[in-house]
């Protein structure tokens, strides 16, 4: 009897533990607070988006102009260069090997030039000789004949041999001019962003990532992407301002420069669930000067563009779109319309008149 209750009260005790337990996970923990708060934006009406910070007049992604095989970089992170400057040094030596024989065939051509000039003096020379003899008996008309020939011929010679030499020399600049391409230089003033090619590296063309970065840092600039569906709302020159991510407190305010006009996929992500990667946003370019606090390029921002207003847009669609005229205001009507009318009160939807909108104003 004893070894009954027990058993009861076990049982008991069981049950009411499983309940509980079940009670205790029906129970949601609350979600811890952020460790900071999420900006918020400073004007009434805004259109929010996700911004990425470049160089001003965006970055230069510098590769090589053939593949190729590095024998020396002359630049490191963090230099400033000016436009023309050497960035890095391709392999050039079957080049120069050519060069040398371009070079090596231009002394030959020249003295074949020389030798040209001389023959055809010395024929015109004979041929001058030739033609001061008065007496026609001594010198026959056929000597003269071949001599002025002769004198023809070496005149084209001697612009055959020119034309060798003009080529010999051609083909040593357009050698010469290969070499220098092998030497990559700044395109413009700048900061070097990112060196990702060394010295005995092989430089492949197309590569997944630009051989160096150039960027001017002096003046930044921010490409927002704004979401298709919020690209009516933004007008240019919108105020506007971006938060540094995590930090509510470092607000930098931003000078309208452009919208692009081309609404292109939409490329970087911000981790969201409700985000579709076949989105298609409108980059707007905002440019700042650097602030107090650091900032680097390649950072992102939220931005946050003031609302444009769209009254005239509204307006505009609302005189496009059928009024309906009421009884009354049909009746105070001129008779010129009334008689063009009598059969239906309500306009033609699919042919709004101008006419009908000068009868009802009030509308």
């Amino acid at each position: 009897m004893v070894l009954k209750r027990i058993s009861f009260w076990l049982a008991l005790m069981g049950v009411v533990l499983t309940i509980a337990t079940l009670w205790a996970a029906r129970e949601k923990p609350p979600a811890p607070p952020p460790l900071e708060p999420p900006p918020q934006s400073p004007f009434p009406e805004t259109v929010a988006g996700a911004g990425l910070i470049e160089a001003v007049d965006e970055n230069v992604r510098i590769a090589p102009p053939v593949p190729g095989l590095v024998t020396r970089v002359f630049v490191r992170v963090g230099d400033v260069v000016h436009q023309g400057m050497p960035l890095f040094q391709l392999d050039d030596r079957d080049l120069r090997a050519q060069l040398r024989t371009r070079q090596d065939a231009i002394p030959p051509a020249q003295a074949r030039v020389a030798e040209e000039s001389f023959q055809l003096h010395n024929l015109i020379d004979q041929l001058s000789r030739l033609e001061a003899v008065k007496d026609r008996r001594a010198v026959s008309v056929d000597v003269l004949k071949r001599k002025r020939y002769e004198v023809e011929i070496a005149k084209r010679r001697l612009l055959r041999a020119k034309a060798e030499l003009r080529l010999a020399r051609t083909q040593r600049e357009e050698i010469q001019a290969l070499i220098h391409r092998l030497t990559v230089r700044a395109p413009r003033d700048g900061t070097i962003l990112q060196v990702n090619i060394r010295a005995g590296e092989y430089a492949t063309v197309p590569a997944d990532e630009p051989a160096i970065l150039l960027g001017n840092t002096q003046r930044l600039q921010v490409r927002a992407n704004i979401d298709e569906i919020n690209a009516p709302l933004v007008q240019p020159g919108s105020a506007a301002v971006a938060y540094v991510k995590g930090r509510t407190d470092l607000a930098i305010p931003l000078q309208f420069d452009r919208i692009e006009p081309f609404i292109v996929p939409k490329r970087s992500l911000t981790g969201e669930n409700i985000e579709r990667v076949d989105t298609r946003v409108l980059q707007v370019i905002y440019r700042f000067d650097p602030p107090d606090f650091p900032i680097y390029v390649g950072q992102q921002v939220d931005v946050f563009i003031e609302r444009g207003q769209r009254a005239s847009s509204e307006a505009k669609i609302q005189g496009n779109s059928p009024q309906k005229i009421s009884p009354q205001n049909h009746q105070e009507g001129s008779d010129e319309s009334v008689h063009h009318s009598p059969v239906s009160l309500a306009p033609n939807v699919s042919d709004p008149s101008p006419q009908r909108d000068q009868e009802d104003p009030g509308t």
